[in-house]
């Protein structure tokens, strides 16, 4: 109630002071005078070309400008411009998205993202592929709940859209920035625009990124390059063709962590924690780390941990190639979008604390074509098909040495679409707008998991005791295994030599089809309450497919579903110098699927998809920006977020110890054998209930040349950042604070300057990640301070 109360009288506040100005801004637009003031970024997100202030939908743009500023360089820096996004590092270079609450937290070949990233007009499939593509963009746009009536593919927490700068036909230019920091950090790229002839133009970019490992075993460093080429060709006055191709490599050692400790039985039928004592720089393959790796005990083995294989690597492909095409007619402009991509990674990581072996080729081809008609009558109008083929072959083991599982698995996913959106100008300053979609998806899986376990028959004081059984080494194949083991029959078992122990063998076999149709709507309305006023408001629905797991218990899992309220008003006042945008949301979600690491229905540690019953996520966003002088620029942007599961109940094997949670646990009544793990109630992942992003920017006139001094910080209050609940696993109030200083002549043709990030130096946890063969538990953290030199020419 309060938090209504908040958002109706800071709406009515704006609201009355909209009416103040509106003589002064009604003047200004007669005389056709833009006055100075604050910059207008131009969106495409509603599928036309338009002010930022003037889309009636929750969306934050960051420029081009402002990202080369902040030094991002991949998708896991996105998260410190917009409050509301929080993106999530995971080994294999794998970055995962939640928007308000709503994400995964791992991301594989047979499940797919809650957060659609789109590039250049493309939805791309799989997360893993988001990489090597921050380099000479335009914008990015961060659309907040369901998408689906204007976009290709299905997304009920929001979208990203990340679009590249186009060629500039008639134009010779170009730019190349560069930077150099601790860490041996070297930041490159650049790109240059060609004419060709009096109708066409060639743009050309590149990005090299690199530094060293922040944790101490070289981990958590950057290897990453990238190439892309654009033709812009006007054929005729009425007939564009745009066409791209693009490459990146991502390699080094990948995402690491560190050891937070271990839980043990405490005697009183729970768990306690014991912290492991390694500072928060310290990685995995650090030799401190493995010799506290040596005394994890392995319950079922009987034995403790072997030291970690030290041969973590990414070698990650990316390829794409896409075209648009534009046809303006008499009726309408009819847009065309073709695209392929393909993904080839081969990587090894050690984040979770065992290693994870991933070789996936993915290969996906769309096609979406949109009409947008011209207005007839007092209706505008927009209609469009969209048809989505991929195909991911993946061989996944994740080596856990006391149990291996070996996953191979072939995924097809072909999804059809048609949409379209009207909108009814019942005057000029109020439209009605009405949206629908389609979708059918069809899926097809052929996956088989090995699972392998050394099990100790031994005991010593009622104590699992094989203290020289060897344990299961890494590699692709169980094939490969060597002696003494011997590979048992399906279901079966064999002896270890003489240690005591014997190898398990358990297959979860995966043959299947799903297919799902389902319509969703949209409908909102738009009032210009004066020029620079827009009052939105609108009920959206979404949907997500369900899909597969190679996970005994959770083959398969059933379709999200999504109803999203959204009230908001974008405002202008002051001669453009003071912007305050406020929007109120409620989400209520319907079976939503919850991606992550845990213990399935055979007591083997997996990963999996399964299904919360029901989630309410609300609050709202105030974002301001202040021009005080033609020199001194300042904003704010806060989000409150009330993110709770209403019915979330999992299940885990009853086992010789309690199950790894934070949540009220106890046996089912259902389901013999297995827990009832409880936890309704709970705030949503990854979801502070108060973010607040905050910054300035002051420019000097020295002559003719300028200092421009920036600084951002964000504060974040507390979340959980992984599955279980555990204490360990929230984090609480972080405060993380930037600063940059540039000196350029006037026209900017090229700068100097400074940059320091994270200038508290915390090493933020982002992610908890455990060990379950170990009762271990291990965190990634964001990167300590950063700072170093840049400069950048343009032509």
């Amino acid at each position: 109630m309060r938090t209504s109360w908040m958002v109706g009288g800071g709406l009515a506040l704006v609201l009355a002071t909209g009416t103040a100005h509106a003589q002064d801004e009604t003047a200004q637009a007669e005389t056709g005078v833009s006055p100075a003031g604050l910059t207008e970024i131009v969106v495409t997100a509603q599928r036309k070309v338009e002010s930022a202030q003037r889309a009636g939908l929750a969306i934050d743009v960051v420029g081009g400008d402002e990202l080369s500023r902040a030094g991002v360089t991949s998708s896991s820096d996105i998260g410190k411009l917009v409050p509301a996004l929080t993106v999530q590092q995971n080994g294999g270079a794998n970055a995962v998205f939640f928007l308000r609450g709503v994400g995964n937290f791992t991301v594989n070949g047979y499940s797919d993202p809650a957060i659609a990233f789109n590039y250049d007009g493309v939805y791309l499939g799989r997360p893993t592929s988001t990489s090597g593509m921050f380099y000479d963009l335009d914008r990015i746009e961060v659309l907040k709940g369901p998408q689906g009536t204007l976009y290709g593919r299905n997304a009920t927490g929001g979208a990203i859209n990340v679009l590249p700068a186009k060629p500039k036909i008639g134009e010779f230019s170009g730019f190349v920035d560069a930077s150099y920091g601790n860490y041996d950090a070297i930041s490159l790229q650049g790109a240059v625009n060609v004419p060709i002839g009096e109708t066409g133009a060639l743009r050309v970019s590149g990005n090299l990124t690199q530094h060293d490992g922040y944790l101490s075993d070289g981990t958590s460093d950057d290897r990453s390059r990238a190439f892309r080429v654009q033709y812009l060709a006007e054929l005729t006055p009425d007939l564009t063709i745009r066409v791209s191709g693009d490459y990146s490599q991502t390699g080094g050692k990948g995402a690491g962590s560190t050891y937070q400790g271990r839980y043990v039985p405490n005697g009183a039928g729970g768990l306690s924690f014991i912290p492991s004592g390694l500072d928060a720089s310290v990685g995995l393959l650090d030799p401190a780390s493995q010799a506290y790796r040596q005394t994890l005990f392995l319950g079922l083995s009987g034995r403790t941990a072997a030291p970690l294989d030290p041969d973590v690597y990414l070698n990650n492909k990316f390829y794409g190639t896409s075209a648009e095409i534009t046809w303006k007619t008499g009726a309408g402009t009819l847009t065309i979008l073709p695209a392929w991509r393909y993904s080839d990674l081969d990587n090894k990581f050690a984040a979770p604390g065992f290693i994870g072996y991933i070789q996936e080729k993915d290969e996906q081809f769309s096609l979406e074509a949109r009409f947008a008609g011209e207005r007839i009558g007092i209706f505008d109008y927009i209609l469009g098909a969209y048809m989505f083929d991929e195909n991911v072959d993946g061989n996944y083991t994740f080596a856990q040495q006391a149990l291996n599982a070996y996953q191979e698995f072939q995924s097809d996913t072909r999804s059809y679409a048609v949409f379209g959106r009207l909108t009814a100008n019942l005057s000029d300053r109020l439209r009605l707008i009405g949206g629908l979609r389609w979708t059918r998806d069809e899926k097809q899986f052929d996956g088989r998991a090995d699972v392998f376990l050394v099990r100790c028959t031994r005991t010593v004081n009622f104590v699992p005791s094989c203290p020289t059984t060897p344990l299961l080494p890494v590699g692709d194949n169980y094939t490969q295994l060597q002696p003494p083991f011997i590979v048992p029959p399906v279901g079966g078992v064999t002896p270890i030599g003489s240690s005591g122990a014997i190898l398990i063998r358990a297959v979860t076999p995966v043959q299947s089809e799903l297919t799902r149709s389902k319509l969703t709507w949209r409908a909102g309305l738009e009032f210009d309450f004066a020029p620079r006023s827009l009052f939105y408001a609108s009920v959206e629905t979404g949907y997500r497919s369900g899909g597969f797991s190679l996970s005994a218990g959770y083959e398969t899992f059933d379709p999200e579903y999504i109803t999203a309220y959204t009230v908001g008003l974008k405002n202008r006042f002051f001669d453009n110098r003071l912007q305050i945008n406020l929007e109120a949301f409620l989400w209520k979600y319907r079976d939503q699927q919850i991606n992550h690491t845990g213990v399935d229905a055979a007591g083997n540690q997996g990963q999996f998809t399964e299904n919360a019953g029901r989630s309410t996520n609300k609050g709202f966003e105030v974002e301001a920006q202040f021009l005080l002088t033609p020199t001194t620029l300042l904003s704010a942007q806060v989000q409150y977020l009330d993110a709770k599961f209403k019915d979330f109940i999992y299940r885990e094997p009853i086992g010789a110890t309690p199950p790894l949670t934070g949540c009220p646990y106890a046996p089912s009544a259902t389901a013999a054998g297995q827990y009832d793990i409880n936890c309704s109630g709970n705030q949503a992942y990854q979801s502070p209930k108060w973010t607040v992003n905050l910054g300035a920017q002051q420019t000097l006139e020295l002559g003719d040349y300028k200092l421009i001094f920036a600084a951002d910080t964000q504060y974040r209050t507390s979340r959980y950042v992984a599955f279980q609940y555990l204490p360990q696993q929230r984090v609480g109030d972080t405060w993380v604070t930037n600063a940059n200083l540039t000196f350029t002549p006037e026209g900017e043709r090229w700068s100097i300057g400074a940059f320091v990030r994270n200038i508290e130096n915390n090493r933020v946890p982002v992610a908890g990640l455990t060990y379950n063969a170990a009762n271990a538990a291990t965190v990634v953290t964001s990167p300590p301070r950063t700072y170093g030199l840049r400069a950048g020419v343009k032509f």
